[in-house]
């Protein structure tokens, strides 16, 4: 009882440390070299009935065709690696598709490739693309995970589906 008492005390505290380090995070701390993918000054409002706002300290990036949301600072910290013994950066991402349906197309046709921009690495890998359903209005996206390499600025990740496509660069940073 004690060890489980300790554990999630010592879990929470790793979590409110984790917050606030994202919370202190700002543009400012990016390097100069690295051209991250800042919010529009005119911000793009996803296609009706999508939701309008991304989720808190992010802002969509995209098209009326294609689109995800980034963090507003442009950085992915603290990212996990997939399983203890991993080298790799664990990230998510979702991508939405006007007019894409998860009924229609179970396991869609988006690939997702990017390279490191500041230094040589092997590119990303990426997973086999998911599909998920957004509850609130059975609004579908795709989705999948990628691994990054090494910490730095990666870039040209892009999100391809047939004719589409959309790139971003992020600071990876511990």
């Amino acid at each position: 009882m004690v060890l489980r008492l300790l554990t999630l005390v010592s879990l929470l505290f790793l979590s409110q440390a984790s917050l606030a380090q994202q919370l202190q995070t700002t543009p400012d701390d990016v390097p100069e070299t690295c051209p991250i993918t800042r919010a529009p000054a005119l911000p793009f409002i996803p296609p009706w009935p999508y939701p309008l706002k991304a989720g808190p300290g992010e802002f969509w990036f995209g098209t009326d065709s294609l689109w995800t949301a980034l963090r507003a600072d442009g950085t992915w910290r603290g990212l996990p690696h997939y399983t203890p013994s991993d080298p790799t950066f664990r990230q998510k991402i979702a991508f939405w598709l006007r007019g894409y349906v998860v009924r229609r197309e179970p396991q869609p046709k988006l690939t997702v490739t990017g390279r490191r921009l500041d230094s040589p690495a092997p590119p990303l890998l990426a997973d086999k693309i998911t599909n998920n359903a957004w509850v609130q209005r059975d609004q579908s996206f795709m989705g999948t995970g990628i691994n990054l390499p090494t910490l730095g600025c990666w870039g040209e990740i892009t999100g391809h589906y047939r004719d589409e496509e959309l790139t971003f660069v992020v600071w990876v940073a511990e």
